[in-house]
């Protein structure tokens, strides 16, 4: 019978309005099975399928991760610090520290070496320019006296100052020869000097960068462990909240299983009820009472998104205003936080000014819920609450239900609303003009309870 029912309502969906609450019952659980009965089918063969599935050989030029495998067949992994060969981590810090030493040192003393090399070089050539310089005044002087003998002495006179000359350019120019390598003699023993300095100074010098990388390495050590207890208390606080979240959630999960099998229990009873009614045995037990009626919140059935204002304020007056949304539990009255209809753009100018943490909450223009536009350090973000499903909660996955909308506001105030940007409710504002932005949404109201 079920069976032809589901059949027919693929033909005609009105049907189901036909049925009794017992046989809707029926068929939505008889329907979950057959979900889920198919979704495991697709399952099954998904994998089967992708265990026939040959595996697609790797491109020509790709690299790949090959590991090692030991005795077992198992990959190799290797433990810094089991074997008795093995050196400790301050062992390898230091010894790199001493190469990264003895590098700068010999960088550093290289470009020493190069310098004293180069002055070395100009003071060379600036010498041999001065005893080119002195050799040519000394022949311009012999030429002269060569030219003064020509004119006033004698044939064999000037041949014996002829000979004079050639005499005194050639000691001249031995001396220049001498004093030429003296000078590259005495700059090879410099340069020996230097090249001996050198050497003593990297040893000093890599000592000198050595210890100085392990007095910085102790202060950054000292100041990891001073910030380090700085940090811890903080730490723990958010372990501690966070476990208190964790211990929420896991709550909230068993409150909804048990409601799951509470529900599948009653549509068990429902199933054997209406089994007995139909074979004409006996008439149908009564259902078991309840000490504790839910009352659940009836709603429309409305568009997915409001259409214009006045769709807002009609939702807002049917079925908000019936749940105290946006007013204040201790007062009865509007909060402070609570704000009208009113646009992203005029939230964030209302908050532009204000400290981190401040925040007001909007009734929302894009879903049938509300808006709560925050204050961040570098921008204001915007967090929609959904109302679809009897609470108020976050748009999203695993967010927590709340009673009303005062309590939503009141838990961020002492938690997180996302762990990435922490942010907290720290500030409410509230209105800045007269009559306030909610006027709208409170007028004409049968019990002036609230005072605006």
């Amino acid at each position: 019978m079920l069976q032809e029912i589901i059949e027919k309502m693929y033909i005609d969906p009105d049907l189901l309005e036909e049925l009794s609450d017992e046989q809707k019952a029926i068929l939505f659980y008889k329907m979950r099975q057959e979900q889920v009965r198919r979704w495991k089918q697709e399952e099954d063969k998904r994998e089967a399928d992708e265990k026939r599935k040959p595996t697609k050989p790797s491109k020509p030029g790709t690299k790949n991760v090959c590991f090692m495998h030991g005795k077992d067949g198992k990959e190799w992994v290797w433990v810094m610090g089991d074997h008795r060969n093995d050196r400790t981590i301050q062992q390898i810090l230091d010894d790199e520290a001493q190469r990264n030493a003895d590098t700068q040192a010999d960088i550093e003393l290289e470009r020493q070496r190069r310098s004293e090399e180069q002055e070395f070089q100009r003071k060379m050539e600036e010498e041999q320019k001065r005893f080119e310089r002195e050799k040519a005044e000394r022949e311009a002087e012999l030429k002269r006296k060569e030219e003064e003998a020509a004119l006033y002495a004698s044939l064999k006179e000037a041949r014996e100052a002829a000979k004079r000359i050639e005499e005194e350019k050639m000691r001249s120019q031995e001396e220049v020869t001498l004093r030429v390598n003296d000078l590259r003699k005495k700059f090879a023993v410099e340069r020996r000097k230097s090249m001996e300095r050198v050497e003593t100074n990297k040893k000093r010098r890599s000592s000198e960068l050595y210890m100085k990388w392990k007095h910085m390495r102790d202060s950054i050590d000292k100041q990891a462990l001073e910030t380090s207890k700085e940090v811890e208390p903080i730490w723990k606080e958010q372990e501690k909240r966070a476990k208190d979240a964790e211990v929420q959630m896991r709550q909230l999960a068993r409150d909804a299983r048990e409601e799951v099998r509470n529900s599948f229990r009653h549509v068990a009873r429902n199933l054997t009820a209406v089994s007995a009614f139909a074979s004409g045995k006996d008439k149908p037990p009564l259902p078991p009472k309840n000490s504790e009626k839910i009352k659940a919140h009836k709603r429309k059935s409305r568009p997915p998104r409001p259409q214009n204002r006045d769709a807002i304020i009609a939702w807002f007056h049917d079925e908000e205003r019936e749940r105290s949304a946006g007013l204040d539990p201790q007062t009865n009255k509007p909060a402070e936080w609570f704000h009208g209809i009113i646009p992203r753009m005029d939230a964030e100018t209302m908050l532009i000014n204000e400290p981190t943490g401040s925040y007001l909450v909007r009734v929302s223009e894009r879903v049938w819920g509300y808006t709560i536009s925050y204050r961040a350090s570098d921008r204001c973000k915007h967090f929609l609450v959904d109302t679809t499903e009897n609470g108020y909660q976050f748009f999203g996955t695993n967010q927590i239900k709340h009673a009303t909308l005062a309590d939503l506001i009141l838990y961020h105030v002492n938690h997180h609303i996302t762990v990435a940007g922490k942010e907290m409710l720290l500030k409410p504002i509230g209105q800045i003009k007269s009559p306030p932005d909610y006027y709208d949404l409170f007028k004409n109201r049968r019990s002036e309870s609230t005072s605006l």
